[in-house]
C-alpha cells in the first residue's frame, strides 16, 4: 500500500476528484486546508494603505492510502487535472504505508481500505 500526499492549489480540487472519480480510483480521501510557500515565494498586498507581504499562501493538501498497483495512475490523473502551467501547482509525494485497520471492523492491510 502506499499513501499519496499532494498539495494543489484550491481552485483545482473540484477537477481533481471529478477525474479520480470518473477513473473510478479512489473510494476515499482526507482534503486539509493548509498554508505554505515554495517557489512561489508570496506576494505583497495593501490593505488600508498600509503595505504586507504575504508569505504562506493557501493551497489543500489530499491524502490518498491505495495499494500499489493503482498508484502511478492516480498520480497521472493528479497532475493532469491540477496543472495549470503557473510556478505554485504544487507537489505529490508517495510514502510506503506499513498497515491500515479499520477500527469498526479490525479488518487489516488493503482489506480496510
Amino acid at each position: 500500500m502506499k499513501k499519496i500526499e499532494a498539495i494543489i492549489k484550491p481552485f483545482k480540487l473540484d477537477d481533481v476528484v471529478a477525474g479520480l472519480s470518473e477513473a473510478g480510483m479512489v473510494c476515499g480521501m482526507t482534503v486539509t486546508e493548509v498554508r505554505g510557500f515554495g517557489r512561489q515565494k508570496g506576494f505583497i498586498e495593501v490593505y488600508r494603505g498600509k503595505e504586507y507581504e504575504v508569505r504562506f499562501l493557501p493551497k489543500l493538501k489530499i491524502e490518498i492510502v491505495l495499494s500499489d498497483e493503482l498508484v502511478e495512475r492516480t498520480v497521472n490523473i493528479i497532475i493532469e487535472n491540477s496543472k495549470t502551467g503557473d510556478v505554485g501547482d504544487g507537489k505529490i509525494f508517495v510514502y510506503p504505508i506499513e498497515d491500515a485497520i479499520r477500527i469498526r471492523t479490525g479488518q487489516r492491510g488493503e482489506e480496510a481500505l
